[in-house]
Protein backbone atom coordinates (compact mmCIF):
# COMPACT_ATOMS: atom_id res chain seq x y z
CA UNK A 1 0.00 0.00 0.00
CA UNK A 2 2.84 2.42 0.77
CA UNK A 3 4.11 1.83 -2.76
CA UNK A 4 1.11 3.74 -4.14
CA UNK A 5 1.92 6.69 -1.89
CA UNK A 6 5.48 6.70 -3.23
CA UNK A 7 4.12 6.80 -6.78
CA UNK A 8 1.69 9.61 -5.90
CA UNK A 9 4.54 11.58 -4.28
CA UNK A 10 6.65 11.16 -7.42
CA UNK A 11 3.79 12.22 -9.69
CA UNK A 12 3.10 15.29 -7.56
CA UNK A 13 6.76 16.20 -8.05
CA UNK A 14 6.32 16.10 -11.82
CA UNK A 15 3.14 18.16 -11.48
CA UNK A 16 5.11 20.78 -9.53
CA UNK A 17 7.51 21.20 -12.44
CA UNK A 18 4.62 21.56 -14.88
CA UNK A 19 2.85 23.99 -12.53
CA UNK A 20 5.99 26.16 -12.44
CA UNK A 21 5.97 26.47 -16.21
CA UNK A 22 2.22 27.03 -16.47
CA UNK A 23 2.27 29.76 -13.81
CA UNK A 24 5.33 31.38 -15.37
CA UNK A 25 3.59 31.52 -18.75
CA UNK A 26 0.48 32.97 -17.10
CA UNK A 27 2.66 35.65 -15.53
CA UNK A 28 4.12 36.54 -18.91
CA UNK A 29 0.64 36.76 -20.42
CA UNK A 30 -0.79 39.06 -17.75
CA UNK A 31 2.50 40.81 -16.85
CA UNK A 32 2.16 40.57 -13.06
CA UNK A 33 3.48 37.77 -10.80
CA UNK A 34 1.15 38.37 -7.86
CA UNK A 35 -1.93 38.46 -10.10
CA UNK A 36 -0.75 35.22 -11.72
CA UNK A 37 -0.42 33.65 -8.26
CA UNK A 38 -3.90 34.90 -7.32
CA UNK A 39 -5.39 33.35 -10.45
CA UNK A 40 -3.53 30.11 -9.74
CA UNK A 41 -4.85 29.99 -6.18
CA UNK A 42 -8.32 31.02 -7.37
CA UNK A 43 -8.57 28.10 -9.77
CA UNK A 44 -7.28 25.81 -7.04
CA UNK A 45 -9.87 27.21 -4.65
CA UNK A 46 -12.67 26.47 -7.12
CA UNK A 47 -11.50 22.87 -7.60
CA UNK A 48 -11.17 22.30 -3.84
CA UNK A 49 -14.59 23.85 -3.18
CA UNK A 50 -16.16 21.55 -5.77
CA UNK A 51 -14.40 18.56 -4.22
CA UNK A 52 -15.72 19.51 -0.77
CA UNK A 53 -19.23 19.75 -2.20
CA UNK A 54 -18.89 16.45 -4.07
CA UNK A 55 -17.62 14.64 -0.96
CA UNK A 56 -20.15 16.43 1.27
CA UNK A 57 -17.36 17.57 3.56
CA UNK A 58 -18.83 18.80 6.86
CA UNK A 59 -17.86 22.31 7.96
CA UNK A 60 -16.46 22.39 11.51
CA UNK A 61 -18.36 24.31 14.16
CA UNK A 62 -17.33 27.92 14.77
CA UNK A 63 -16.19 27.00 18.27
CA UNK A 64 -13.87 24.37 16.81
CA UNK A 65 -12.46 26.90 14.35
CA UNK A 66 -11.82 29.42 17.14
CA UNK A 67 -9.86 26.83 19.10
CA UNK A 68 -7.31 26.25 16.33
CA UNK A 69 -3.88 27.76 17.02
CA UNK A 70 -3.04 30.78 14.85
CA UNK A 71 0.00 29.17 13.23
CA UNK A 72 -2.11 26.32 11.86
CA UNK A 73 -3.77 28.84 9.53
CA UNK A 74 -0.48 29.82 7.84
CA UNK A 75 -0.36 26.99 5.27
CA UNK A 76 -2.08 29.11 2.63
CA UNK A 77 0.26 32.02 3.37
CA UNK A 78 3.29 29.76 2.90
CA UNK A 79 1.75 28.37 -0.28
CA UNK A 80 1.18 31.89 -1.63
CA UNK A 81 4.79 32.82 -0.90
CA UNK A 82 6.00 29.63 -2.60
CA UNK A 83 3.86 30.01 -5.73
CA UNK A 84 4.67 33.72 -6.11
CA UNK A 85 8.39 33.04 -5.65
CA UNK A 86 8.25 30.30 -8.28
CA UNK A 87 6.45 32.60 -10.72
CA UNK A 88 9.04 35.34 -10.24
CA UNK A 89 12.10 33.06 -10.16
CA UNK A 90 11.52 30.49 -12.94
CA UNK A 91 12.03 32.93 -15.85
CA UNK A 92 15.27 34.17 -14.29
CA UNK A 93 17.02 30.97 -13.19
CA UNK A 94 15.07 28.21 -14.98
CA UNK A 95 12.85 25.41 -13.75
CA UNK A 96 15.70 22.96 -13.08
CA UNK A 97 17.63 25.37 -10.88
CA UNK A 98 14.56 26.58 -9.04
CA UNK A 99 13.13 23.15 -8.37
CA UNK A 100 16.43 21.54 -7.40
CA UNK A 101 17.04 24.33 -4.87
CA UNK A 102 13.43 24.10 -3.71
CA UNK A 103 13.57 20.33 -3.26
CA UNK A 104 16.85 20.62 -1.35
CA UNK A 105 15.29 23.23 0.94
CA UNK A 106 12.22 21.05 1.43
CA UNK A 107 14.36 18.03 2.24
CA UNK A 108 16.56 19.86 4.74
CA UNK A 109 13.49 21.29 6.49
CA UNK A 110 11.73 17.91 6.44
CA UNK A 111 14.70 16.12 7.99
CA UNK A 112 14.83 18.68 10.81
CA UNK A 113 11.04 18.49 11.33
CA UNK A 114 11.21 14.68 11.38
CA UNK A 115 14.22 14.53 13.68
CA UNK A 116 12.60 16.68 16.36
CA UNK A 117 8.99 15.65 15.69
CA UNK A 118 8.00 19.27 15.06
CA UNK A 119 4.58 20.36 13.76
CA UNK A 120 3.07 17.02 14.73
CA UNK A 121 5.36 14.89 12.58
CA UNK A 122 6.29 11.48 13.92
CA UNK A 123 9.90 11.49 15.09
CA UNK A 124 12.35 9.96 12.63
CA UNK A 125 15.84 10.50 13.97
CA UNK A 126 18.69 11.63 11.76
CA UNK A 127 20.54 8.46 10.76
CA UNK A 128 23.74 8.10 8.81
CA UNK A 129 21.69 7.00 5.77
CA UNK A 130 19.45 10.05 5.96
CA UNK A 131 22.45 12.33 6.35
CA UNK A 132 24.14 10.75 3.32
CA UNK A 133 20.89 11.16 1.36
CA UNK A 134 20.69 14.86 2.24
CA UNK A 135 24.34 15.37 1.30
CA UNK A 136 23.78 13.62 -2.04
CA UNK A 137 20.77 15.84 -2.75
CA UNK A 138 22.83 18.94 -1.92
CA UNK A 139 25.62 17.67 -4.19
CA UNK A 140 23.02 17.07 -6.91
CA UNK A 141 21.78 20.65 -6.55
CA UNK A 142 25.33 21.96 -6.87
CA UNK A 143 25.73 19.95 -10.09
CA UNK A 144 22.37 21.10 -11.50
CA UNK A 145 22.91 24.77 -10.63
CA UNK A 146 26.57 24.90 -11.71
CA UNK A 147 26.81 26.50 -15.16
Amino acid sequence: MNFLYFIFAFLVGTATSIQSGVNSQLRQSIAHPVLAALISFGSGFVVLALMCLAFRTPIPALETMRGISWWKWTGGLLGAIYVTTVIITVPRIGAGNLLSLSVAGQLLAAVVLDHYGLLGFKEHGLTLWRLVGVLLIVLGVVLVVKN
